[in-house]
């Protein structure tokens, strides 16, 4: 496990090093400055200046959520970093931070739901109060459908889905009784998408994003807000060095299982998840280290998003995957509606006798045509107009949405 103190002399060359973070130096101090979340979701800035906010994270000793503690912690705010109990001690957990005021390290199972009410407790105890929570623990396991067994299926169930309604279920009455609290909830590209190779892991985010929208609308009421976060592929731009001198991992929280011999082909589509990580390798385009710097500005926004995508393989995944949903929709949906009066669909019959008036009707359409085309142009023009409007009303909307158009821009600065 990581401390956050200055790095070894082995590290200097890696990192700079302050007193809370160490970072890399690809992500300098003037880039995450210039990183903002849309004007929409007023976040942090000199007219809208943070408040100190109390963090509750789980999932702390993962890429991502190491990254997000070390943010949080530099913009001198106070974190509860819960590890795992199966993996870290209680000693890994400490010393992350030098002031123990604004530092506490836990170990709990998310699938365990006495540990996180244990979890939850101790920080209440220890700081007085939770503003925000975040869960960033995640498990999954790479294999066809048919190649993974019951246990590893039901594991990445009760981890991902099950860990975060354990998560919601003991705090959202704390949170309902504030009449304030936020979750920031990590789900993945895996929850809007099917991947080949992902089968149950999508299941599983899929099951996370269904009950995050669901409960958004039941704890408006109570001034709760969740946000869900859909990374794409994250780069190790931030270091993470274990109590063992290691450096985590990369996709440290994925197993892969042995493929039977129908999915061994080196082209099988169930072998894509497991391909795409060979060849990613550690060269994933979106900075871990600017990602935690948005998320850290979801915590302290005033309207914060219902999902916030990080990192362009995620924006135009996603919308890709929408944009074809909407196809498929169009090209069947005369399945659903009955025709409308005068549109009926026509015989054979009905085009021979219509063939014959349209031939009758040539000329006098000839004569019309130049009119008809002068008078289509205001109509072309009521179409931009109107194409204006509609683009205007989805920049505009607040709250819990954004405009896929601003978060783009945003994501653009998340790759290098």
């Amino acid at each position: 496990m990581d401390e956050l103190k200055a790095p070894t002399t082995s590290e200097q060359s890696l990192a700079t090093w302050s007193p809370s973070t160490r970072r890399s130096p690809n992500a300098s101090n003037a880039d995450l400055a210039k990183l903002s979340l849309p004007s929409t979701a007023d976040p942090p800035s000199a007219s809208n200046p943070p408040k100190q906010k109390i963090w509750l994270i789980f999932g702390a000793t993962g890429h991502m959520g190491r990254s997000v503690t070390k943010t949080a912690l530099s913009h001198g705010d106070i974190v509860s970093a819960v590890g795992q109990s199966l993996e870290d001690t209680p000693s890994s957990m400490e010393n992350w931070h030098d002031d123990p005021d604004r530092y506490l390290g836990l170990l709990c199972d998310v699938r365990i739901r006495e540990t996180v009410a244990s979890a939850i407790d101790k920080t209440i105890k220890h700081f007085g109060r939770i503003d925000i929570i975040a869960n960033c623990a995640g498990y999954g396991v790479i294999g066809a459908c048919e190649d993974q067994d019951e246990h590893e299926i039901r594991n990445q169930f009760e981890t991902n889905f099950m860990g975060t309604l354990n998560i919601i279920q003991l705090s959202l009455p704390y949170f309902r009784k504030r009449q304030s609290g936020r979750y920031l909830v990590f789900s993945s590209t895996s929850g809007a998408l099917g991947v080949p190779g992902l089968g149950p892991y999508c299941a599983t985010k899929y099951a996370v994003e269904g009950l995050i929208e669901s409960m958004l609308y039941e704890v408006d009421q109570f001034s709760i807000n969740a946000t869900l976060v859909q990374p794409a592929h994250l780069r190790r731009d931030d270091v993470h060095v274990m109590a063992n001198g290691q450096r985590l991992p990369m996709f440290g929280h994925f197993k892969v299982a042995k493929a039977s011999e129908p999915y061994m082909g080196k082209d099988a589509p169930a072998a894509h998840a497991q391909r795409t990580l060979h060849w990613i390798g550690d060269n994933q385009p979106t900075s871990v280290v600017k990602a935690a710097e948005l998320i850290w500005q979801l915590g302290h926004c005033r309207y914060p998003p219902l999902r916030l995508l990080l990192g362009s393989y995620a924006v135009d995944s996603i919308r890709d995957r929408l944009k074809s949903i909407i196809e498929e929709i169009e090209d069947w949906k005369h399945l659903s509606f009955p025709p409308l009066e005068g549109h009926e669909e026509k015989t054979a019959e009905d085009d021979d006798g219509e063939g014959e008036a349209d031939r009758d009707g040539e000329d006098d359409d000839d004569d019309a045509d130049a009119e008809g085309y002068r008078e289509g142009d205001d109509d072309d023009d009521n179409d931009e107009n109107l194409a204006t409007e509609v683009e205007h009303d989805l920049g505009s909307v607040e709250g819990q949405r954004t405009s896929i158009r601003s978060i783009k821009v945003e994501h653009m600065d998340l790759d290098d």
